[in-house]
């Protein structure tokens, strides 16, 4: 076993698989790339997360939607990819790994992803399911706790708050990114001044990233 099966606990029977979801598209301009495993295993995290929770949690859908929301996100699966180390065995192009993209969440998450496509192609969805849960208990735990995900938003509209006639807006940017992989850019101002942006998986986790680099600034600022 190499480094990253190891880690994820999974032998590989077609190691091609393993290659191919630790490749990022910068790597090989015309070689296959993790991309269409990004989205296989999107749709089988969902699947494994949606029956997790079904099965195991008497909850409206609702709130089964917003749990299974959290677990997903690149928030959490950047997280879980970064301490398996997915980041360090990522192959990526020149211009991405001297920018930093080893480190990139949106990288993380997706090879994460794809890493999870590869491993169902594999094996079957019994295998793939236990993986998921294995690799994502503590963030399945820290969701269910509400702890997993802060919600950045509802923090700088109480900051905000404590000063009237204040206003905030987020307003959306362009979408990048294949159909199947889309990244939603929104910028944030406050008083109508353009203050940070931020990128997400969704417009609402786009907002999120936006309010949390305001916060984050704001701190930096008050203990200088």
């Amino acid at each position: 076993m190499n480094d990253t099966e190891e880690r994820i606990r999974y032998c590989f029977k077609n190691r091609g698989l393993l290659t191919t979801a630790l490749t990022h598209s910068s790597y090989s301009q015309h070689g296959e790339n993790n991309e269409r495993l990004e989205f296989l295993g999107d749709a089988v995290l969902e699947l494994v997360i949606s029956e997790y929770l079904y099965k195991n949690l008497n909850l409206a859908e609702g709130k089964m939607t917003k749990l299974r929301a959290n677990i997903v996100c690149s928030e959490s699966l950047s997280s879980a990819a970064q301490g398996l180390g997915l980041g360090d065995q990522l192959r990526l192009g020149k211009g991405e790994r001297i920018t930093g993209g080893s480190r990139r969440r949106s990288n993380l998450a997706n090879v994460f992803e794809a890493v999870i496509g590869a491993v169902f192609l594999d094996s079957d969805y019994e295998t793939a399911r236990e993986v998921i849960l294995r690799l994502l208990s503590e963030n399945i735990e820290l969701a269910l706790a509400g702890k997993l995900v802060k919600d950045y938003k509802t923090e700088l509209q109480e900051q905000i708050q404590k000063h009237p006639g204040r206003t905030i807006e987020y307003r959306d940017l362009e979408a990048t990114g294949p159909d199947h992989n889309r990244v939603f850019h929104t910028e944030l101002l406050i008083d109508g001044e353009k203050v940070t942006q931020g990128s997400g998986k969704t417009k609402k986790e786009a907002e999120q990233e936006a309010a949390k680099s305001w916060l984050r600034q704001d701190q930096t600022e008050k203990r200088q």
